[in-house]
């Protein structure tokens, strides 16, 4: 592949490493600007947000027509690692997870009703959305497939009984993505639904407290007891649902390494700037052997794992589903980030283990990028299907037409 960028691609990306040092870099060193659960707070995220529109580096990711900049998977996957120097940085540019991969998703998808309904106001900033997948065993987690969740026909539409949880920024989240079962086919069996915060028949049980910082709108666990929606809620068509997880969620494992790689990056940004300054018994930290052999292993990582999120790009701007690339991407990558931290953090000592740097932030989050849309294992077993499914030619290139 060609691992030139265009011009418009290098533009954006240097407008938003300019933003990102001279206006968020800022707001994240004042932990006053920090809301309770270790997240921008959002006077702010609203500040920050207006500013970002207002340079034209707003929802880059959507085409043109839904309210973005149509950068593309390779576009998208240089801007996202430049945003994410900042641990404030994709909510400012509105593409952030969960409100990314929705937005994504309603604009294929989507029918121009609902697109007015549900995706314009999340692209304008007005409101934010979850996607209502995960269950409580003995239901689906990993594997859609084991869904409980059901949608039943009524005169009107649907009744959807159920439990979620884990759920990405549904405390807050305005619009709603729901998966629920409508058949036991085991390829036509599920369906997505829309829903809004005030439809009755459901509730948020609890925000669960997890080890990291979060979302805004945190992790909750959802109770769905008699839901009752009309017939045009269905998202693409009844059956379709596990299609619609795949569309979504294949994309989003990917933009998730994208970002993660630019936190990466920047441990490794902490941990250089202290090391050529800190000095132990006569000598730089950066002279040391064994200091440079870490960061220099975590630069190559850093190396690997954009090479293979850039591949995967390219492989979804062909029209094809990069399933394996992605998986590979979501491995290395998720790994790399806890690797990048805990070096981080090993190498600026007691300073990192502290709160005067984001290092410790970073390695609290990291630790669920191995579970996050799948945990390493699922990928692993991904990628062994395919192994087996095409044995030497797991490897091939693609050959140019002649």
């Amino acid at each position: 592949m060609d691992f030139t960028i265009s011009p418009r691609i290098e533009d954006y990306r240097a407008r938003i490493a300019r933003f990102v040092e001279d206006e968020i870099l800022p707001v994240e060193a004042d932990r006053m600007n920090w809301d309770v659960h270790g997240n921008i707070g959002r006077r702010s995220l609203n500040t920050l947000r207006q500013r970002a529109k207002d340079q034209g580096l707003w929802c880059l990711q959507l085409p043109p027509e839904h309210g973005g900049r149509g950068l593309g998977a390779v576009g998208m996957a240089v801007c996202y690692e430049e945003m994410n120097r900042s641990i404030f940085g994709p909510v400012v540019f509105n593409s952030a997870a969960p409100d990314d991969g929705n937005m994504m998703l309603l604009a294929k998808v989507a029918t121009e009703e609902q697109r007015a309904r549900w995706l314009a106001p999340i692209v304008s900033g007005d409101v934010s959305s979850s996607f209502a997948m995960t269950e409580p065993a003995p239901g689906g987690g990993s594997d859609p497939g084991m869904i409980q969740t059901r949608a039943e026909r009524t005169k009107t539409g649907w009744r959807i009984t159920g439990h979620k949880w884990f759920i990405t920024g549904a405390e807050d989240a305005s619009h709603f993505i729901l998966m629920a079962r409508t058949s036991d086919d085991p390829r036509r069996g599920l369906t997505a639904f829309l829903h809004d915060r005030n439809d009755a028949g459901w509730r948020i049980e609890r925000r669960i407290g997890i080890m990291g910082p979060e979302e805004h709108g945190g992790h909750c666990e959802l109770v769905y007891d008699g839901m009752d929606l009309p017939a045009d809620r269905v998202l693409l068509e009844e059956g379709r649902g596990l299609k619609v997880t795949q569309m979504r969620l294949g994309v989003a494992r990917l933009t998730h390494c994208m970002r993660w790689l630019g936190l990466a990056k920047r441990c490794v940004e902490i941990a250089t700037e202290y090391a050529a300054r800190r000095e132990g018994f006569g000598v730089r930290l950066a002279d040391r052997e064994s200091i440079q052999v870490k960061l220099g292993a975590l630069a190559m990582g850093i190396e690997t794992g954009r090479l293979l999120v850039m591949k995967a790009a390219w492989e979804l701007e062909q029209g094809r589903f990069a399933k394996k690339e992605v998986s590979m991407a979501k491995i290395h990558v998720a790994n790399l980030l806890h690797q990048a931290a805990d070096t981080g953090i090993q190498i600026n000592g007691a300073r990192g283990y502290s709160t005067d740097t984001v290092l410790e932030w970073v390695y609290r989050y990291a630790r669920q990028a191995r579970l996050v849309d799948g945990a390493d294992e699922v990928h692993q077993m991904v990628l062994n299907r395919h192994l087996g499914d095409e044995g030497r030619g797991f490897w091939n290139w693609d050959v140019a037409d002649a």
